[in-house]
């Protein structure tokens, strides 16, 4: 398990196969209500116990892109970190997640196109064991740091 690097961001010659990172993040009311402000996605299986106990998911879920968010958190800020850019996602839900739930989000270095300067990373959100969500993010990553300003 890799921690942020002391710059802010890995470049491309610092990454390898098979590096990973994590993070963890409590669902609550609050996110759930500031990712449907922020989305503009207030679907009532989100937002309203009542409708959603009618569902086939018996209760309210949290918006399947907020736990993908924690992986975009994961890239922005871990790995490989400031610098990086998205170039694409693809996601597969397998489960809902709930108020309560503690998601990880878990990023691992699948493949590098050190030519391309593109770097695969294969994402997982996980509540305990459970594979809510996964996918596999492009991301383009820097060569070098830029020279510190004097």
């Amino acid at each position: 398990m890799i921690q942020p690097h002391p710059s802010g961001g890995y470049i491309l010659e610092e990454l390898s196969v098979g590096m990973v990172a994590e993070k963890h993040v409590t669902i609550t009311e609050e996110r759930i209500a500031q990712f449907a402000q922020a989305s503009d996605d207030f679907n009532p299986v989100h937002m309203d116990e009542a409708f959603a106990a009618k569902t086939a998911y018996r209760g309210r879920i949290a918006h399947g892109l907020l736990s993908a968010s924690f992986g975009s958190a994961v890239v922005g800020t871990i790995l490989p970190g400031a610098g990086a850019i998205y170039l694409s996602q693809t996601l597969e839900f397998r489960r809902p997640v709930r108020i309560g739930d503690v998601v990880t989000a878990r990023v691992t270095v699948a493949s590098i196109d050190e030519v391309g300067a593109r770097v695969v990373l294969s994402c997982q959100a996980l509540v305990g064991e459970d594979v809510v969500m996964e996918g596999d993010a492009t991301v383009r990553v820097p060569r070098r740091r830029r020279p510190a300003k004097a």
